[in-house]
């Protein structure tokens, strides 16, 4: 075992950077690329992940600090490493402080080169955009595209946000003025010096106009291919005049626009019917790929006619939606439907997504609107499929962006605690607690704790408990945390029902017993736990129907062939479970070893990931502490969980007399969508028969 310091990495070249959360603390077990702390500076956030697992043994940093490259994080305990990896990392670090340099000075020079130079005229000059040093990062991803072509910004202002693995940084510009074209769209992937757009910005120097004249002939005179692309544009905006003024409507198609080059997206929503009447910008349909949903405008004003798609269908770019009736004098619109030049289509294609985001964004602030007003819950918004890419405008880092896809939740309706708004993972679960316990109520008014949270299960008060005497509060371990999501997660999505029966572990106890010192030869410890795993697999083999998971879709079960039992454990942690793999092929001596093993690593805070997934079943034995049933959740995606409990000796009648009889209470909880109740009956009859008379594990 060897302990060394982590330090904070390669940041940009960024100093004194706030830490706005810590994800760890003393004593956490984790894994390599797990997020210790966030930064985030004016521009950027970044989690900062683990580059080994290990255990932490200090956290050298608290909230509000500020850091920069080099300073240290934590303490953290790794396995198998010594003085050799010690010297590698003061290696790799002056490695990397030299690679930094280099960086660094060949940045200044990029810079230097990028810089426009001033020139000596006032009137308007075109300049390239380009992205600047993005800490080393090649093929980052955009999130977003925060202007338009025709936008007038100011610096500074946003123009794109970009995100990593690890980080989300907004790219803002570097001047004032007009933005003439966009190079880039929401989903490209770019590098250091690629090309942003062109700007149109002021020229610099003094006001001779002299001077003026030559300056603004070298920015506004178009090279042949430019001028030839400015005639067209004109003659497409005459030909919109034209339109204007003498276009009598008519049947028009309507297709699928551009969707970034994705082939066969699927329609998770179409928002009209034949007949309907529909405003220009109307959501027509919803697409959603692997990675984006995207809202499908209409770029006419009229009557649907025909639609020629549902729900389930896969569409490309140029595939037919439907036909809408367009009235008389339908403008601009009609452009849209009639072969164009090249120049045209793609400044339409450009101009889409912008107008599509433009849409949303009011879309987002008219809810934001009612949600104040007490109308639409959130669980109304969700329904809507506009709101499924708000989250991309939200302030909020990679990992709580990729828990909120996990769970489900759209950012845009979290509220987020952090510096400047920021959102944070505690947001993302108080919010899904409030919309767990959120209720209507009398009038459709929303409860006030719910405010954000939407409609449903009635909350529990908020109570100052001080007021009664002195209280302390301690804050959750992250495991603590984790199991507390995990339960509420399954009680609230699982239908349980628990079956109860009891065993006669009479002779099952007494062989036991027997067994004892011959175990402990073997090293192992020789509990009921071993044996009641063994019947478990052996009844899993008997009523396959428990050793299912429910498909994502609902209309099917995933039957497994193979018997991996959890067994869980109390820590301090926190509740733990560990799994015993391949049950069936296991002896009991060797079921208690393993059964030991993992017990004692999860009381250290030692068990890897990868021995807590995968199970089929989960036991759950209270019997050493004691009572007589319980109600165990089921650990889903499992169907079922065995609780026991303290074994007592009872009089039993046998057909002519009592006879006492140790008999151990049984509670098989199950989730009622794939097990009914007479099959949980049989389950815990023929479970109840292999521990009393353990020959039967042997058939």
């Amino acid at each position: 075992m060897s302990s060394e310091i982590i330090k904070v990495p390669d940041i940009g070249g960024s100093d004194g950077v706030e830490i706005i959360e810590i994800s760890v603390q003393a004593g956490d077990v984790i894994a390599a690329e797990d997020t210790m702390i966030v930064l985030e500076s004016d521009k950027a956030s970044m989690d900062v992940p683990a580059p080994k697992a290990g255990k932490v043994v200090k956290v050298l940093v608290k909230e509000g600090d500020t850091v920069s490259e080099g300073d240290d994080i934590l303490e953290l305990e790794a396995e198998g490493e010594g003085d050799a990896d010690a010297e590698q990392d003061e290696s790799d670090a002056e490695a990397d402080d030299a690679q930094e340099e280099s960086q660094d000075a060949e940045s200044e020079q990029a810079a230097s080169k990028a810089a426009p130079k001033k020139k000596s005229g006032g009137g308007k000059r075109t300049v390239e955009v380009k992205v600047p040093d993005i800490g080393g990062g090649d093929g980052v991803e955009i999130i977003e595209v925060a202007v338009s072509e025709g936008d007038e910004i100011s610096a500074e202002d946003t123009l794109i946000t970009l995100e990593s693995d690890k980080a989300s940084m907004d790219v803002p510009s570097p001047y004032s003025g007009k933005i003439v074209s966009l190079s880039i769209k929401e989903g490209d992937s770019v590098s250091e010096g690629d090309l942003i757009g062109t700007m149109e910005i002021a020229g610099e120097g003094d006001d001779d106009a002299e001077d003026d004249a030559p300056a603004a002939d070298d920015a506004e005179a178009p090279s042949g291919d430019d001028s030839a692309d400015d005639e067209d544009d004109s003659a497409d905006e005459e030909g919109d005049d034209e339109d204007t003024d003498d276009s009598a409507g008519g049947r028009q198609e309507i297709r699928v626009p551009d969707i970034g080059g994705s082939e066969g997206v699927e329609i998770i929503e179409v928002a009209i019917s034949e007949g309907d009447e529909i405003d220009k910008e109307d959501t027509l349909i919803t697409l959603e790929s692997d990675k984006a949903s995207m809202d499908v405008p209409s770029p006419v004003k009229g009557k649907v006619v025909e639609l020629a798609v549902k729900e389930g269908d896969s569409v490309s770019e140029g595939d037919l939606i439907g036909y809408v009736e367009v009235a008389g004098q339908s403008g601009g619109k009609k452009k849209s439907a009639k072969p164009a030049g090249d120049k045209g289509k793609d400044k339409a294609e450009s101009k889409a997504p912008a107008a599509k985001k433009d849409d949303a964004r009011a879309a987002t602030d008219s809810r934001a609107q009612k949600q104040q007003g007490g109308e639409p819950s959130p669980e109304a918004r969700h329904k809507h499929g506009d709101d499924k890419s708000a989250g991309a405008h939200v302030h909020a880092g990679p990992a709580v962006r990729k828990m909120a896809r996990e769970l489900g939740v759209e950012l845009s309706e979290v509220k987020g605690s952090g510096p400047k708004g920021r959102i944070l993972k505690d947001d993302v679960d108080g919010f899904v607690k409030q919309v767990m316990q959120a209720r209507k109520q009398g009038g459709g008014q929303v409860a006030a704790p719910a405010a954000s949270g939407g409609a449903g299960i009635p909350p529990v008060p908020a109570v100052d408990f001080s007021q009664f005497g002195e209280i302390e509060e301690k804050p959750m371990g992250r495991l603590m945390k984790a199991g507390a999501t995990n339960l509420h997660r399954s009680w609230l999505n699982v239908p349980h029902v628990t079956q109860f029966d009891e065993a006669d572990i009479t002779e099952l106890e007494a062989f036991r017993k027997a067994m004892k010192d011959e175990a402990q030869q073997q090293g192992a410890k020789l509990t009921p736990l071993p044996f009641m795993i063994k019947a478990a697999a052996k009844a899993l083999e008997k009523f396959p129907q428990f050793n299912v998971s429910l498909h994502p879709d609902g209309d099917k079960l995933i039957q497994k062939k193979y018997f991996h039992i959890g067994v869980a454990v109390d820590t301090p942690n926190g509740l733990m479970v560990p799994v015993i793999r391949n049950v069936d092929q296991k002896g009991i001596i060797e079921l208690a070893k393993e059964v030991i093993d993992l017990a004692g690593r999860a009381q250290e805070g030692k068990l890897k990931r990868d021995e807590m997934q995968g199970g089929c079943f989960t036991i759950s034995s209270l019997g050493s502490i004691g009572g007589t049933a319980f109600t165990p959740i089921v650990n889903t995606p499992e169907v079922a969980i065995l609780g026991v409990s303290k074994s007592q000796m009872k009089p039993v009648w046998n057909g002519s007399e009592f006879k006492p009889r140790l008999m151990c209470p049984l509670s098989l909880s199950y989730d009622h969508r794939a097990v009914n109740g007479a099959d949980a009956a049989r389950f815990t009859a023929y479970l109840a028969q292999v521990l009393t008379d353990i020959r039967r594990m042997l058939v």
